[in-house]
């Protein structure tokens, strides 16, 4: 192909004394001898070159211009197919790029840089730019013009004390400006330490003992304080806020977060402070109530119940009662609660918040975490409610163990009386299930639910949904008949798991059997008795001559008169009269 037309072609100087045309060549698809050939002339006389161009990704070709300003010149490609041009008109000194600034080097203070750098070939007035890298990825781009010295300085202000900062510079002509020099190495540097900014969050845990309490005290830096430096210690101070006495101190390694002090049960003051290499920081306070006399101590918190908080996807929600009184709440926790002593954290909140969701990384599944609420005034907190949740609830691990038994023929009653949902549960238990069957065939007792175990195992499943409830009677079974029972606890998180089941063999039925006895065994006694005696029985009943005074059909109220008992024959006609002796005729 021709070659195109030479693109992005342009002229500059560095030092007013020599200048450098940049172009871009094209493709021709040609080589060897047939590559293409440039020529940088003068304009108005083009068979004269300049200088001779050299090209790889980009063609340069560079001549000195002695005392001329103004150029006009031409690039001429050609190859056997064709020739095209492309010109350049510029007054040197509008075509200033200036040589990267050197030999960088800076001063600071806490809050100050100062850069200073050495610039040799300063031909005319330049215009310097300083790019400062802030420790969060900003960029800070400061301007400032020459001064007739070639000793260059720019300062910055506004910065933080004991922070890294990367900073370089740049430079332009001032007048006319054409393009930005290279930028200079970037330089590193560190501002100087200054006081703390700030107070440190400080938070304890008080643990009534003989004679007064075990103050333990926690302090962690917040967003708000700046160390400005590096922490080389903390000091904790205490004192009496009676009687005016003189306070004691303690100072700690920057490595120690929390400490331990014993204060008797009068109100104290106790702050805490950093100290860098330059200065204290501000005083962290807290205010120690007084303990009272008897018994009942204001650390006690046995009257205040338990609430129950859920588990989100980000955390566990903690709700509270706000009130007007304070400036601020306190939420402290324990994030491994099975340790002892555990790491107590805390955060603050506004006096305008009632909820926040606590996260942490070491929060898991089925722990239950405890969380104090306190509201603060004055420096002074006071514990206003607790709280206990997971993070999510899981199964619960131990199966009820039935520890009683007590059998009838058509129920059963059970009791697991020693199992206890304590803290070491994986989650809050809401109640039971009771699982029957009997032991060959399913289950369909009334009042009961039926529950799948497998594809050939359907039982009987009771849900009681008071886990204080231990004690329950499986009421209408068959007599004589063999069951398997199970117990299990359930959260939310599901149900203890069946490890085996207990067997039982309900009795026969006593009554049915009494019944029996009563319309069977005892009507074939009397019987058999009266074949054996059937001629007693048949003259005790229907005598051929019945006596008044020995006939049980006589008996009857109305055939007695007074204690006699008489036999009416006014219907009756007697086959046979016969007499007795005169003295039972008179009778």
């Amino acid at each position: 192909e021709p070659p195109d037309t030479p693109k992005d072609f342009s002229c500059q100087t560095q030092d007013m004394k020599r200048v450098t045309c940049t172009w871009t060549e094209g493709e021709t698809y040609l080589y060897g001898q047939n590559l293409p050939r440039y020529t940088l002339s003068k304009t108005s006389s083009q068979k004269t070159a300049l200088c001779k161009a050299s090209c790889s990704k980009q063609c340069l070709c560079s001549w000195d211009i002695g005392q001329q300003r103004i150029w006009n010149v031409t690039v001429t490609v050609e190859n056997p197919l064709g020739k095209k041009t492309a010109t350049d008109v510029f007054d040197v000194k509008h075509r200033m790029y200036p040589t990267a600034p050197l030999q960088v080097w800076e001063d600071s203070t806490d809050t100050e840089i100062t850069l200073h750098w050495n610039y040799e070939k300063n031909v005319i007035e330049l215009f310097w730019q300083t790019e400062v890298l802030q420790p969060d990825g900003k960029v800070e781009l400061h301007n400032s013009s020459d001064v007739d010295s070639r000793h260059k300085r720019v300062t910055v202000r506004g910065l933080q004390p004991y922070t890294k900062y990367v900073a370089r510079v740049r430079c332009g002509a001032a007048k006319h400006f054409w393009r930005w020099s290279e930028w200079s190495q970037p330089l590193t540097i560190r501002t100087k330490e200054g006081t703390p900014s700030g107070k440190l969050d400080i938070w304890r845990e008080i643990t009534p003992v003989l004679g007064g309490r075990n103050v333990t005290l926690f302090w962690k830096k917040t967003r708000s304080f700046q160390a400005n430096g590096k922490i080389i210690s903390y000091e904790v101070t205490w004192e009496k806020l009676e009687d005016g006495s003189k306070p004691e101190s303690i100072s700690f390694s920057s490595v120690y977060n929390s400490t331990r002090i014993f204060i008797d049960n009068h109100s104290y003051r106790i702050s805490v402070i950093a100290k860098n290499n330059v200065n204290f920081s501000l005083p962290s306070v807290l205010i120690i109530s007084g303990a009272p006399d008897d018994s009942r101590s204001i650390f006690s918190t046995e009257e205040l119940k338990e609430g129950r908080v859920n588990g989100t996807d980000d955390g566990i929600l903690i709700s509270w009662e706000p009130r007007n009184i304070y400036d601020s709440y306190v939420i402290d926790w324990c994030n491994f609660p099975r340790l002892q002593p555990c790491d107590l954290q805390w955060k603050r909140f506004g006096p305008n918040t009632s909820s926040a969701v606590i996260s942490s990384a070491a929060f898991v599944p089925g722990v239950r975490y405890k969380f104090r609420i306190y509201g603060s005034v004055a420096n002074k907190a006071s514990l206003l409610e607790k709280k206990i949740g997971y993070l999510r609830e899981l199964s619960p691990q131990l199966d009820p163990i039935v520890g009683k038994v007590d059998l009838t023929y058509n129920s059963v009653t059970l009791s697991w009386d020693s199992y206890l949902t304590n803290e070491s549960e994986s989650g809050f238990v809401r109640g039971f299930h009771v699982y029957v069957s009997p032991t060959q065939g399913n289950c369909n007792l009334k009042g009961s639910k039926k529950h799948i175990f497998s594809a050939d195992s359907e039982v009987c499943k009771y849900t009681i949904e008071n886990p204080e409830k231990k004690r329950y009677t499986v009421e209408h079974l068959l007599p004589n008949t063999k069951y398997k029972i199970a117990v299990t606890a359930f959260t939310v998180g599901g149900e203890t798991s069946i490890d085996g089941f207990i067997y039982i063999h309900t009795p026969y039925n006593s009554n049915m059997l009494y019944f029996v006895f009563v319309l069977v065994i005892v009507p074939t006694l009397v019987a058999a008795i009266c074949h054996w005696k059937m001629k007693w029985v048949k003259e005790c009943c229907c005598p051929v001559i019945p006596s008044p005074n020995k006939s049980k059909v006589l008996s009857f109220k109305e055939y007695k008169i007074d204690s006699e008992k008489v036999l009416k024959i006014n219907d009756c006609i007697p086959d046979l009269l016969a007499m007795d002796s005169n003295a039972e005729a008179q009778k």
